[in-house]
């Protein structure tokens, strides 16, 4: 998300992923059941802040939004990246700092993708169409290895781009993609049903894998969690606690470098536009929001 997305990764991602089809409708990496390590269960998707405990996990960090209705996200945690550079991605939004684009209500975080004031900002020289919010615990909460999770009802239509992602904390020191990214969901708005989790590190391709919600639904139509577990072997991805990709640090192709093996930060935004999901098009109605119920972090062990 942080930068341009290599074509390659993605063309070969969707690939993979589109070989190993469940019987419940997911889409599975081929062979991702077999090297998935046994795990608890998670708390279901509907879990309440008092449903945090999770067997065999103990809970580092957590933000669950209750604040009060209006307020802005908690300064403890929580930064704001702002501007409208285009992100790497070719984006369209600036990225705010207030309350009209990321706001606590309802126990939920808001993140609102808008055409309204826009203008008043600039994007890459001109007159923006649009703003949006982008949120990180960069200097705030890191952590290396264990479980990252968070309940999102996410936007939907043509252009938006939702994501809940890692970034490494040494990004500051060696760049991107050195540092690490570990894009736990994204979603294209042009794809309804599909969320994508992905790898980003100097020379990995391929480390991706996409899971397709099963049914007639769309993903926009009520929340879901959205989970990775970390450790040094590697990284498994989750969508309402199934399993769908498993990247190991042992399939790194010939050139790469494994690079996630030191603490990471969260980040949680909106894009609208970028390389990836196009354009914003006549079907596409703002404001668009992405709800977070609550963002998790969990260590293995008591």
């Amino acid at each position: 998300m942080r930068r341009v997305r290599p074509i390659g990764v993605v063309v070969v991602g969707l690939a993979c992923a589109a070989c190993g089809a469940s019987s419940s409708g997911e889409q599975v990496d081929a062979g991702a059941d077999a090297v998935a390590l046994p795990r608890p269960t998670a708390p279901d998707a509907g879990a309440s802040a008092g449903d945090a405990a999770l067997a065999g996990w103990t809970l580092t960090w957590s933000d669950e939004f209750n604040g009060p209705d209006g307020s802005a996200v908690d300064p403890t945690w929580w930064i704001h990246d702002v501007g409208g550079t285009g992100w790497g991605n070719a984006e369209l939004e600036d990225y705010t700092d207030g309350t009209q684009n990321a706001v606590v209500e309802g126990g939920n975080l808001v993140i609102t993708a808008t055409t309204a004031g826009a203008s008043a900002y600039q994007c890459s020289g001109a007159p923006c169409k649009y703003t949006s919010a982008r949120l990180l615990t960069k200097g705030k909460f890191t952590q290396q290895y264990g479980r990252f999770e968070a309940r999102i009802q996410i936007p939907s239509g043509q252009g938006l781009w939702p994501a809940f992602w890692l970034l490494g904390d040494d990004i500051d020191s060696v760049g991107w993609p050195k540092c690490g990214e570990i894009d736990i969901m994204e979603n294209v708005g042009k794809e309804p049903t599909v969320v994508h989790g992905t790898l980003h590190a100097p020379g990995v391709s391929g480390m991706s894998g996409a899971y397709t919600l099963p049914g007639a639904g769309k993903l926009a139509d009520a929340f879901h969690t959205y989970a990775i577990e970390w450790d040094s072997a590697g990284v498994r991805f989750f969508v309402d606690d199934r399993l769908y990709t498993t990247q190991l640090a042992s399939k790194v192709t010939a050139g790469g470098t494994w690079v996630f093996d030191h603490p990471f930060f969260v980040l949680l935004n909106v894009a609208v536009g970028g390389q990836w999901p196009g354009s914003p098009d006549g079907t596409t109605t703002f404001p668009q929001t992405m709800k977070v119920d609550w963002v998790r972090v969990y260590r293995k062990g008591p």
